[in-house]
């Protein structure tokens, strides 16, 4: 048998819960209040509707589990969550941009930057229904 170490999960290769809390409060307060995105009437709403709070709990509760964690995520799926608010390519680019923002604020590693980003862009498919 190897004795091979294994390398930390992203999860915990990201500081674990609290920092990653730390990043997506971050995240929602610049995604919530950036004009490229509530240009969308339909984000806009979805924006004032869902108490922030509640919001930044399930968005951690997913990057907790989608990196590794113990961490079960409740939410609705993505699909299911953002069908109605018709996102387009240029949004989802803007919203990348937010992200890119707040990873370089909190000094993410490039390594796991591009990891979390590859997780965020599996959903690209199930978030961006719109037309540019």
């Amino acid at each position: 048998m190897s004795a091979q170490p294994s390398q930390p999960s992203l999860y915990d290769r990201l500081g674990g819960i609290y920092s990653i809390a730390c990043v997506v409060d971050d995240l929602i307060d610049r995604v919530m209040t950036d004009p490229r995105l509530n240009a969308n009437p339909a984000v806009n709403e979805a924006h004032h509707k869902v108490p922030p709070p509640g919001f930044k709990y399930l968005v951690t509760e997913m990057v907790g589990w989608a990196s590794g964690g113990p961490q079960k995520y409740t939410g609705r799926a993505m699909r299911e969550s953002h069908e109605h608010l018709n996102i387009t390519p240029k949004e989802w680019e803007a919203f990348m941009d937010d992200f890119q923002q707040t990873l370089d604020k909190f000094s993410v590693p490039a390594a796991e930057q591009e990891e979390l980003k590859a997780i965020v862009n599996s959903t690209y498919g199930d978030i961006v229904i719109g037309k540019s």
